[in-house]
Order: structure tokens, then C-alpha cells, then sequence
């Protein structure tokens, strides 16, 4: 969380930042630094489930078994909970999510799990016009539904709605190597596939922008099976994927906010699981021996009798295995490749983009920000504008000093908003990919060849230990959704594996 304070330039102090950020829930398990002698003398457990990761799949993991009468110990590497999901103290009364945020129709899990911690929604800010920028010019069309009449950005609609969704519906969201079509799609990057289909520049710009904002990455970095995979997942058992789901406010994955922020699901999850937490304990070795999985971190031994393994892949990855993990298993961590993808955040006293009648949403052919968002709480001030900086982008800009990346984004907000957007009273953002316990963001994804070739076992239980985290949902893989998903479908297994009924 240091780097993470070093990051948020509000010029906040470390108890500023973590008031909104850290797991303060009753009873919390969060023990004192311990000398490397103390670590030799680490407390054990014996529990029925040993939960590694408290994000938002191992958080409802943890929950949903400890409801059914099971013995619980959720280990946690940093000192707080929540994974890729993280609130932001901007000043009193008012938070802005560094990370994972949004919540939109057919992701009925999460708003079924905030409902049921009291954590209500409001809808982002869709009022007025979105602003676009392509071939050099500037643009404006109507928030709702979200569609410029340009030409080249109707031709890139257009490949969304003719083709990527009729190619989802062909992918099974629970298998997509299982499609007909599976060897074909993941032997071409999207990259290939964008060139094939599109013909104007502007178009090929706007798909890249996609690219960067939804994945954190470039069209010729994933196999064109993941993309179609993820889109047959942006919807529900009722209502099949689409990629426009994915990249819209309206009815959209974009729809609406928590209040209070979106770790407060994590936090108020973990308050009730009291504690069956423990904080700051990182997982360095599981041991498969003798009918038992030992699960050693750096402050509690666990003996537990089945395991769930709730990390993103990256992090996964570099657990000491004994046995060792199979082939597939192996390929499959190693190959999906987190994002980068960074929210860099402007504080304004209000948001005068409204008075503009502005929505504060632009696309740019422009970086590093290209893409906005009107991030101001529900009272209206103060007026926060948020830029995604992803891909490519992100790269670069992790590389900048902090006045070379305020310049760089506040120059987009200019060309965007106006000459007010010049001069805001503070900014803050959050590199998710320097983060020790986190290495990137939003979602691991797939290159050619991984999902055909490894797909199954991403799922797949391994001995006692079972697998969550949003990389391996079905519907809403890489967001909150796909991580409840995650946390209720592992849970069903492991109380299986005890012999007990879900």
C-alpha cells in the first residue's frame, strides 16, 4: 500500500488514504509486524476450507461457507481487502474507486450480493452530450443512446453488432474451446481480425481505443477466441453477450456506481467474516500430503481439508505448488496476461462540463486518456473527471514523473472539456501493474493458441485445491460480477468435496 499512497496525488496523508481503502470491518484479523524469527513461529489453524484471496471471489467464497457451517480461514496478502477493487478518500464524505467500479444490467450477482450488504446503486452521470475525437476533428452526440452519427465510428458499431455478437453467440460460455470454430478464432490475434473488417483509419483507431479501455491492451495481444469469449459473457443465462454491452453507459456495463464506493461490498463482507480473516499474510507454499493441504503464509500455517485459490493468475502463478501443478494448469496461469490499465482522476470544485451540457464521457483518437468519464459522487460536487489510460498508453505513462503524466492528461481534458479543465485543485491515480499483490489490471488476458490449448484447465479443480477469481467466470469474466460468479460456483464445489450439501 506504500507504492499505492505514492501514487494518489492528493496529497493526502497515509491514514487519509487508507480511511477509505482499508478493511476495517469488526474483528478483522490484522496482527502487528513480526520479526523473521516470528515468522519461524507462525500460528496455526485447522479449518474445513482455507480461502486464499480476499477479493471479491474469495470474499463470497469465504461467506457463502461459513453460512453452510463450514470452518474458514481467508488469507490476505496486503492489509486490506478487496483485490482489484480500491476506494479513494477525496475528501470527507466523498471516495472515487482507483479501481473497479462500474455495475450495469445482466451482472444480477453482484447487485443481488450489494443488496444483500445494503450497498445501494445511483447511475453514472448520462446526461447531455458525449464528446468525440477523430481525424482531427471534434465532435459532440447525445449521451443516450451513445452513438455519433460519424461514419467511421458507425463502421466499427457496425462490425460490433453484424459480427462480433453473431460470432459470441457461437462461442459456449462455459467452454468456448468447445466452439465450432475454436481452433480458427484462436489461431488470429484481434488485431488480424480488426485489419480484415475494417477499411477507415478512424474506425481501426476506435477499435484500439476499445481494446485499451475494456482490456488494458492491444488488439495483437489477445486471440480473437478471448475476445469472442468475453463478449458471449457480457450477459446473463438470459440474455446472450454483446460487445456494444461492453463499452456503453446506457444499458451497459457503465450504467451505474455503488455508493460509498465499490469496496465497500469487500469491506462489509469481510466485517461479517470477522476473524476467519487475515490480513497482510501472503501464501507462499500449498502442500497436497496425507488426505490435507497445508497452506503456509507468512503469518498462519493453515490445515486445512480443501483449498480455493481466489488470485488473479499472475499472482497464482507464484505459489510454491507440492505436488506440482499439472501441464495445463501451469500454461494456463502463465498465459494469461494482466492488463494495464490506468484511471487518472482530475478534483475540480464542480463539474462545469455539465453547464456545457456535457456528459463528461469523450473517445479520442487521442492519448494517453482516450477515454472519459464523469466520476462526481451523488451530490454533484465536487466535480471529478476521470481518464482511462490503458495499453500502450499505460506503458508510457508509468515512465513519466507525476507533473510529465498530469500534463499529458489534463492536455486531453483540455482538447475535450475546455480550457477549465486546465487547472484542477488536485489528481490522483493508481498504477495497478507496479502493485506487489495485484501486477496489473483490469483482467488476465488470452493470446493465440491459450484458450484451445489450456481452456480446460482454467476451471478444472486440482486435488483438493479449486479455482475462483473473475478470470475463471463464464458470464462477466474480468469484472465484479465474474468475480461473485466465480466465488458462488467454487463454493458449490468445495462443499461438495466435503460431502456436504450446498
Amino acid at each position: 500500500m506504500e507504492k499505492a499512497r505514492r501514487h494518489a496525488g492528493v496529497g493526502t496523508s497515509r491514514r487519509d488514504f487508507l480511511a477509505g481503502a482499508a478493511a476495517t470491518g469488526a474483528g478483522v484479523l490484522l496482527p502487528a509486524e513480526l520479526s523473521s524469527a516470528g515468522r519461524r513461529r507462525r500460528r496455526r489453524r485447522k479449518v474445513d476450507v482455507a480461502v486464499v484471496g480476499a477479493g471479491l471471489a474469495g470474499l463470497t467464497a469465504a461467506q457463502r461457507l461459513s453460512r453452510a457451517g463450514v470452518e474458514v480461514c481467508l488469507l490476505e496478502a496486503r492489509d486490506r481487502v478487496g483485490g482489484r477493487i480500491l476506494n479513494h478518500r477525496v475528501q470527507p464524505g466523498v471516495i472515487a474507486e482507483l479501481g473497479g467500479q462500474y455495475v450495469g444490467p445482466t451482472q444480477d450477482r453482484l447487485l443481488a450480493l450489494a443488496d444483500s450488504l445494503g450497498v445501494d446503486t445511483f447511475p453514472t452521470y448520462n446526461e447531455g452530450d458525449n464528446v468525440l475525437v477523430l481525424g482531427g476533428r471534434r465532435s459532440r452526440y447525445p449521451a443516450t443512446p451513445g452513438l455519433s452519427p460519424d461514419p467511421e465510428y458507425q463502421e466499427a458499431f457496425r462490425l460490433a453488432v453484424d459480427r462480433l455478437d453473431p460470432m459470441a453467440a457461437e462461442v459456449p460460455v462455459n467452454a468456448p474451446w468447445k466452439a465450432p470454430r475454436a481452433a480458427e478464432w484462436d489461431a488470429i490475434t484481434v488485431e488480424a481480425f480488426k485489419q480484415q473488417s475494417l477499411t477507415s483509419e478512424g474506425a481501426k483507431k476506435l477499435f484500439d481505443v476499445a481494446c485499451e479501455s475494456v482490456f488494458g491492451t492491444q488488439a495483437r495481444e489477445m486471440s480473437l477466441l478471448f475476445l469472442l469469449a468475453y463478449t458471449a459473457g457480457a450477459g446473463n443465462e438470459t440474455t446472450p453477450g454483446s460487445f456494444i454491452r461492453l463499452v456503453t453507459t446506457p444499458g451497459g456495463a457503465q450504467e451505474s456506481r455503488f455508493v460509498g464506493g465499490s469496496q465497500r461490498i469487500a469491506q462489509l463482507l469481510a466485517r461479517r467474516l470477522g476473524e476467519r480473516v487475515v490480513l497482510r499474510s501472503p501464501v507462499r507454499s500449498i502442500e497436497q500430503a496425507r488426505g490435507r493441504v497445508i497452506v503456509t503464509s507468512d503469518r498462519v500455517v493453515v490445515d486445512a481439508d480443501q483449498v480455493v485459490v481466489a488470485l488473479p493468475p499472475a499472482l497464482a502463478r507464484r505459489i510454491d505448488f507440492t505436488p506440482a501443478l499439472p501441464r495445463g494448469k501451469r500454461r494456463v496461469l502463465e498465459s494469461l496476461v494482466p492488463g494495464r490499465l490506468i484511471k487518472w482522476q482530475a478534483v475540480y470544485d464542480e463539474p462545469f462540463w455539465r453547464d456545457q451540457g456535457l456528459s463528461g464521457q469523450a473517445v479520442s483518437e487521442v492519448g494517453p486518456a482516450n477515454t472519459t468519464f464523469d466520476n462526481t459522487p451523488p451530490s454533484g460536487s465536487p466535480g471529478i473527471l476521470l481518464g482511462f489510460v490503458g495499453g500502450a498508453h499505460a506503458r508510457r505513462f508509468a515512465k513519466l514523473s507525476r507533473t510529465a503524466r498530469r500534463e499529458a492528461v489534463l492536455g486531453n481534458f483540455v482538447e475535450l472539456f475546455g480550457g477549465a479543465a486546465a487547472d484542477p485543485r488536485a489528481s490522483f491515480d493508481l498504477n495497478w501493474a507496479s502493485e506487489e499483490w495485484t501486477r496489473g489490471c483490469p483482467v488476465g488476458h488470452a493470446g493465440k493458441g491459450v484458450l484451445s490449448r489450456y481452456g480446460p484447465a482454467l476451471r478444472k479443480r486440482t486435488g483438493r485445491i479449486h479455482w475462483a477469481g473473475t478470470e475463471t467466470a463464464d458470464y462477466w469474466n474480468g469484472y465484479m460480477d465474474g468475480a461473485v460468479r466465480s466465488g458462488r460456483r467454487v463454493t458449490t464445489q468445495a462443499l461438495a468435496a466435503l460431502g456436504r450439501r450446498p
